[in-house]
C-alpha cells in the first residue's frame, strides 16, 4: 500500500491550462492524471463546503500526484489560486497499471454509443437521479465532448456503522447496474492522513474514481429503474456527505483524451 494525493486546483487569472501543465513539466512533476473539472454532480452538503465551494469557486484541474510528488511552492505561488488536497491509500498493482487501464478503457469507449435520455422527473441530481438541468447541460456540450469518456470523483463520508451497506452498493454498481452503463471503478481507497493531506481531518472516508464512456451512459445509468432502487436501498442511507465532480482527463497539452477529434478545454 502506497500514500498518492488527488489535488484540485483553481488557476491564477491569466494562467491556462496548457501553461500550468507546461510549468509542472519544467518542475519534473510527472502526475499519474491530469483532469479537467467539467462541473459539480454533488455539492458536499456540510464537510469542506467553506474550502470547496467558497465564493462560488470554480476548479480547473484534478491532479493525481505518486507518492513523494508535490507540486512546488514556487509554481504554486505563481499559477495557483487555491488548492484542496485528499491523500489516500492505493496498492502499488492499481497505481502501475492505472495508465493501461485507462488506455483500454478509452479504447473501448471508441464505439460505446447510447442516446441522451429525453426526460427526468427530478429538480435536482443531489441524490444522484437524473434531473432536467442535468440533461439540459449535457445535451448543450459540443457534440465532441458529449461522447468523451469522463471519469467521476467521489468523495465519501459514511454514517456510523453503514459501512457495510455502502460495500454492498459498491457490489452492485461493479457487478451489474453500474457496469451494466460502462460505469468501471478505477480507484477506489480510504482516504488517509498524509502530509498535505487534510480530507481525512474534514471527515471524509473514501474516494472512487469513476470511469465511464460518455455523459451519455451516465446520465443513462441515473435514469435506469434497476440502478435507482440500489442507489436508495444501499448508497443514500450509508452517506453522511459526499460529492461528485464530473472530470475529463487530459493529456500534457490540456486536450482531452478519448476517442474522437481532439479538442482544447
Amino acid at each position: 500500500m502506497v500514500v498518492c494525493t488527488l489535488h484540485l486546483i483553481a488557476l491564477n487569472d491569466g494562467v491556462s491550462v496548457p501553461t500550468f501543465l507546461a510549468n509542472l513539466r519544467a518542475s519534473n512533476v510527472q502526475p499519474i492524471f491530469i483532469a479537467k473539472v467539467l462541473r459539480w454532480i454533488i455539492l458536499p452538503s456540510h464537510q469542506s463546503t467553506g474550502r470547496l465551494l467558497a465564493r462560488n469557486k470554480s476548479w480547473d484541474l484534478l491532479l493525481g500526484l505518486a507518492p513523494d510528488a508535490t507540486i512546488p511552492a514556487a509554481l504554486a505561488a505563481s499559477d495557483i489560486d487555491a488548492q484542496w488536497t485528499v491523500s489516500y491509500g492505493v496498492s502499488a498493482k492499481v497505481l502501475s497499471g492505472y495508465r493501461a487501464l485507462t488506455s483500454q478503457l478509452h479504447a473501448a469507449a471508441a464505439s460505446a454509443r447510447v442516446p441522451l435520455p429525453r426526460t427526468a422527473d427530478r429538480d435536482t441530481s443531489q441524490d444522484l437521479e437524473s434531473s432536467p438541468e442535468l440533461l439540459g447541460w449535457i445535451n448543450e456540450l459540443p457534440t465532441d465532448l458529449r461522447h468523451r469518456p469522463v471519469t467521476m470523483l467521489n468523495l465519501l463520508a459514511f454514517n456510523p456503522g453503514k459501512k457495510d451497506q455502502y460495500v454492498r452498493y459498491g457490489k452492485e454498481f461493479s457487478s451489474r447496474v453500474g457496469s451494466a452503463h460502462g460505469g468501471r471503478v478505477k480507484i477506489a481507497a480510504r482516504v488517509a492522513t498524509g502530509a498535505q493531506g487534510t480530507a481525512a481531518e474534514e471527515g471524509w472516508d473514501e474516494i472512487a474514481y469513476v470511469h465511464y464512456p460518455t455523459l451519455n451512459h451516465f446520465a443513462s445509468m441515473l435514469s435506469n429503474e434497476e440502478y435507482q432502487a440500489v442507489n436508495k436501498e444501499y448508497r443514500l442511507g450509508a452517506l453522511k456527505d459526499t460529492f461528485i465532480l464530473c472530470t475529463m482527463e487530459v493529456g500534457d497539452d490540456g486536450e482531452v483524451l478519448g476517442q474522437g477529434r481532439a479538442e482544447k478545454l
